[in-house]
């Protein structure tokens, strides 16, 4: 069974800096000691509102890691033309309003297959890998299908905010969604709200290659360092890796 890769996200510490309006603490130097202690790719998500991170964070970025970037972004005509200008090597497509303080749930692809169409068109053009964040559902596994996307990434919230028989179902709904995305043909991420102390069974959904996680890394990390943190999430991942 193959390593599961861990995609960093770092936007948590550039939160931090726009508390205080400094140049301080660093995405970047979190971004670059993610990479040193094993992280395979750096996630940053560049909102409308640039709450955290900082146009300049993600040429930042690109210029010093040597692992991808998974710049993660609305579906807008702003941050497609973003993107396609700056070029990272991944774009994960996410929902995104103004008001909430984290991503609440999948992209509806299914509910606006045009606009998410041409988008997936514009940043494939440029030789960007094009991902979307969806529910694990029917209806938005057919609809990533139709836009072509060669990667999808199941939202996990859900799974992480139920306990009992629920979080067991939807783990079920997970399992079953990431099968049937891998026999269609897609790489298959996940992330959203995942810790350590419930990653293992999201771990040993066979058919994932990737999960991206920064909230709960971010937070440890005030405790252990990025190092220590980074270091503790990879245990737990190959842990559950191992029960696939």
């Amino acid at each position: 069974m193959r390593q599961l890769r861990l995609g960093v996200n770092i936007d948590h510490v550039a939160t931090l800096r726009q508390a205080r309006g400094t140049d301080y603490p660093d995405p970047v130097e979190a971004a670059l000691m993610a990479q040193a202690a094993g992280a395979d790719g750096i996630t940053a998500h560049l909102r409308e509102d640039r709450r955290h991170i900082q146009d300049e964070d993600i040429h930042r970025l690109l210029a010093r890691i040597d692992v991808p970037l998974n710049l993660e972004m609305a579906v807008t005509p702003e941050m497609v033309a973003l993107a396609v200008d700056v070029r990272p090597p991944h774009v994960c497509l996410v929902p995104e309003r103004r008001e909430e303080l984290t991503t609440e749930g999948g992209l509806d692809v299914a509910g606006n297959l045009e606009r998410v169409g041409q988008a997936c068109s514009k940043l494939s053009q440029v030789g960007i890998r094009v991902s979307l964040f969806i529910d694990p559902a029917m209806s938005q596994l057919d609809a990533a299908l139709k836009v072509g996307a060669p990667c999808c990434e199941i939202h996990t919230g859900r799974y992480c905010d139920l306990s009992g028989a629920d979080q067991a179902k939807e783990l079920g709904a997970i399992r079953c969604f990431a099968q049937d995305a891998h026999q269609a043909g897609l790489e298959v991420h996940a992330g959203h709200g995942l810790t350590t102390a419930n990653v293992g069974p999201i771990a040993a959904v066979s058919q994932l290659s990737e999960l991206n996680i920064g909230h709960a890394l971010v937070a440890r990390s005030v405790f252990l360092g990025m190092d220590g943190a980074v270091r503790e999430m990879r245990a737990a991942m190959d842990a559950g890796r191992t029960q696939a």
